[in-house]
């Protein structure tokens, strides 16, 4: 755990983005904003309103963005202040003080596993919150804090899991669940990326995890899987002979913003949601769907 007792997050951010290119090419998604936010942002947010303030993000040697997005700009600041704009200003501050950041590169892209294997020397040997930047989950509570709740009632780790249609299920884990409660399930077994029809069940692996720390010694131990890469679903398969995993289908809203039509949704649903851009979006929908 952190210094202060908190559990720890990972959020790895290492990947290539190949389902935004051309964009990605020297944009890292998880630079690509929704509204005025990076998508990063956002699932740091998430992890800082339930407490969590010992983060580490997972980059590749071109996310130099990154890091300089969370750290101190000073000149920027400057400007800010001597312009009188200080909604700004603050805004600017907050980003670069809103919890403790540390960085660690995935120097070869060997999959999700791989880039959180990073992470062993960082976590030590408590439980930890990985959360995925592709994922933007909207809710009242935070979806981590969902899991952190079951996590806090079971001792074990947690898995968050949303009912997907058949022709998206092959994009995602899957788990085999018995279900143990209104949102609760036995996970009983975990395929990656199946084919629709030889899918256990519609119930998708999201990016929100409580994981325990033995996930590293899977992740050593198993041989790259989908793709010839080291899958964090071939090491929770591996653990579950060992200790149960429980499944939790969260409250919210999620958008897949690692592509271009849930990145849409998320902009054009999140904006009719804020205060700020609701009447623009508001407008604009109704101005184009006259044209149509």
């Amino acid at each position: 755990m952190s210094i202060d007792g908190a559990m720890k997050a990972v959020i790895p951010a290492a990947g290539l983005g190949t389902r935004f290119l051309p964009a990605t090419k020297v944009i890292p998604k998880e630079m690509v904003p929704i509204l005025d936010k990076p998508a990063i942002q956002y699932v740091v947010e998430e992890a800082i309103k339930e407490g969590i303030e010992d983060i580490l993000i997972i980059t590749s040697r071109w996310k130099h963005s990154i890091v300089d997005h969370f750290d101190r700009s000073l000149e920027l600041e400057y400007y800010l202040k001597e312009k009188d704009k200080d909604e700004h200003f603050h805004q600017v501050m907050d980003i670069g003080n809103m919890a403790r950041i540390h960085y660690i590169r995935q120097k070869v892209p060997r999959g999700l596993g791989d880039a959180l294997l990073h992470a062993k020397d960082y976590v030590g040997d408590e439980p930890f919150t990985v959360l995925l930047p592709d994922d933007i989950i909207v809710s009242d509570r935070p979806a981590i804090g969902q899991l952190m709740d079951v996590h806090r009632s079971t001792g074990g780790p947690v898995v968050a899991l949303e009912h997907v249609p058949k022709d998206r299920i092959s994009r995602y884990g899957v788990a085999s669940a018995k279900r143990t409660g209104e949102r609760t399930h036995r996970i009983l077994d975990v395929v990656e990326k199946p084919p629709a029809e030889e899918a256990p069940s519609d119930l998708a692996l999201i990016g929100r995890y409580v994981l325990p720390c033995e996930i590293f010694e899977a992740f050593e131990d198993i041989e790259p899987g989908y793709g010839g890469e080291i899958q964090l679903s071939d090491a929770i398969r591996y653990l579950l002979d060992d200790m149960d995993f429980t499944g939790y289908e969260f409250e919210g809203k999620r958008y897949d913003v690692g592509n271009v039509p849930g990145w849409l949704e998320a902009n054009v649903e999140m904006a009719l949601h804020n205060g700020q851009y609701s009447d623009i979006a508001r407008d604009l929908i109704v101005r184009l769907h006259a044209d149509l």
